[in-house]
């Protein structure tokens, strides 16, 4: 665990240092907080409904003189998974646990109020190219991650199973693409929305679904079919730059309004 959250630190320190001794350029640093809403591809739970943290500082590199496209790299954890109330069945009861749920962790108790849910937590190192329109505030991205996983827990009908991270139910790296918008509420503090999905499937399985509800204990009456799993969910998030500075937006087009929000971030020559 120590060694998956120093790598990605060591690398941000390098890119401190980096920006500090390049000319022309400086690097912003931010703090960023928020909540995902996640949802998990194959799995048969539809809908965004697990809802976790995302949160952890980044930095911000200006790779051209008027400073509107920049390099973004970022340390999160970031709480992924599904949750739903899944459908009543036969395999609700707590008599039929030990046929269903055979992998159940008897020193979890039954819990009736979730019915499905999977958890993962993960340290995740996203990189993104950026473009800033300067005088709106707007700010629109792309790019990828990486995430590590830290956190595996699995509950199906309030039954807790003893899945974890070092169980192998899922692989440990997950690689997602990512794209985002920003926009600035007041100066420093701006305000984003973020997509991202998994490049390659977190799990394979094979999932069986019963034919005939009249039989559900027939062998011959569960179709299988293979499953790939992959994280799929939707950050909202603020976000606070720590060492930017910012002046008054005089800019006005012909007909005297300004041009933009009342802040604009300070640019060396910039016009």
């Amino acid at each position: 665990m120590k060694k998956v959250i120093l790598y990605p630190i060591l690398c941000l320190m390098a890119m401190v240092l980096f920006a500090h001794r390049a000319e022309a350029q400086r690097f912003i640093g931010f703090v960023s907080a928020g909540a995902n809403f996640a949802q998990i591809e194959g799995d048969d739970v539809h809908g965004f409904y697990k809802v976790g943290v995302n949160a952890g500082p980044g930095l911000k590199l200006p790779v051209n003189r008027k400073q509107n496209l920049y390099l973004t790299v970022e340390l999160l954890y970031a709480q992924k998974g599904s949750r739903k109330h899944c459908s009543p069945g036969y395999f609700d009861t707590v008599n039929y646990a030990p046929a269903m749920f055979e992998d159940v962790d008897r020193n979890i108790p039954f819990n009736p109020r979730v019915k499905c849910q999977i958890a993962l937590d993960y340290v995740q190192v996203p990189v993104l190219f950026h473009y800033e329109d300067l005088r709106t505030g707007f700010s629109f991205g792309a790019g990828f991650s990486w995430s590590r996983l830290v956190r595996a827990k699995e509950i199906y009908n309030g039954f807790t199973r003893t899945t974890n991270v070092r169980s192998g139910t899922y692989k440990t790296n997950d690689w997602s693409v990512l794209a985002d918008v920003d926009i600035r509420l007041y100066k420093n503090l701006s305000l984003g929305i973020r997509y991202e999905w998994s490049m390659v499937p977190i799990r394979k399985r094979q999932m069986g679904f019963v034919i005939d509800p009249r039989d559900p204990y027939d062998p011959a009456n569960i179709q299988w079919e293979d499953r790939k799993y992959r994280n799929h969910l939707v950050t909202a998030r603020l976000t606070y730059y720590i060492n930017e500075k910012f002046t008054k937006n005089y800019k006005t087009n012909h007909k005297g309004e300004r041009m933009g929000t009342p802040w604009i971030r300070e640019i060396p020559d910039y016009d």
